[in-house]
């Protein structure tokens, strides 16, 4: 049975995925306004009412600045590392939080949720797997580098949200003070393009069919600098660039 998926927005001024079947769907963060999720939904004939949760990957702003007036406004329940919710403030009065666990599989109807740290400048950063019947889909944005973790798990997936933040060539040479860009290349900060493509070539699963190239920076990436570098070893799988402006198509990923 398929899993439905669809970038939301992507990128540093707000990310939010969407991953469902046909009768429940969870938000893996939710960065952008309560608003922009509604209608980008709409736009894709898709309802909240199908969402079932959110998780949260960690507590900087562009991954949770929607959630307060989403989850109040719908009552969803907000899963979360118990480190990660001391640095968000959420008004835990307000909606359901739940405790996130690592490796910990978290049941929303027939989907299962496992999250798996990660590395990245953060508290108790995590990413995700999200599994319905034979069907893997993984998020893998604001990862420093590819630990084992993260290829662990990419192993597993039939599609995949790939962080892709920078070109090392637009970071060198442009304007960031450089303490800015040892943080983005230091290990604990974002994937390059070639770190992500190193990633996709080494351990890409033959029967991946999409991966959703996310997070790009607004100044040291280019939609097109990413998307060439990886046309030319796509071998089947269908590659996509999430923007940071507008909703992704949707996506049905299946196993067979």
């Amino acid at each position: 049975m398929p899993l439905f998926i669809t970038s939301l927005n992507s990128g540093s001024n707000g990310n939010c995925y969407y991953v469902g079947n046909e009768q429940e769907a969870v938000l893996i963060d939710a960065g952008i306004s309560c608003r922009e999720i509604e209608r980008r939904l709409e736009r894709l004939s898709l309802s909240l009412q199908t969402v079932k949760a959110v998780f949260i990957s960690h507590e900087h702003t562009d991954h949770i600045r929607g959630i307060g007036m989403l989850a109040r406004k719908y009552q969803l329940p907000v899963y979360v590392t118990p480190r990660t919710l001391q640095q968000c403030r959420l008004p835990e009065d307000r909606f359901p939080i739940r405790p996130l666990r690592s490796s910990a599989p978290v049941w929303i109807g027939d989907l299962c949720i496992t999250a798996f740290p990660k590395q990245h400048d953060a508290s108790d950063p995590h990413s995700f797997l999200i599994t319905y019947q034979d069907t893997r889909v993984g998020v893998f944005t604001d990862i420093g580098i590819a630990c084992d973790n993260v290829i662990d798990h990419f192993r597993q997936c039939h599609a995949a949200f790939l962080e892709a933040n920078y070109d090392e060539d637009l970071l060198e040479h442009g304007r960031y003070p450089y303490f800015l860009k040892q943080r983005i290349r230091g290990g604990q900060g974002h994937l390059s393009n070639q770190q992500a493509l190193e990633l996709f070539k080494t351990h890409r699963p033959a029967y991946m069919s999409h991966v959703l190239l996310s997070h790009l920076s607004k100044d040291n990436n280019c939609p097109q600098v990413a998307m060439d570098l990886f046309k030319a070893h796509t071998s089947g799988t269908k590659v996509v660039v999430a923007s940071r402006f507008q909703e992704t198509p949707v996506y049905m990923i299946k196993s067979e």
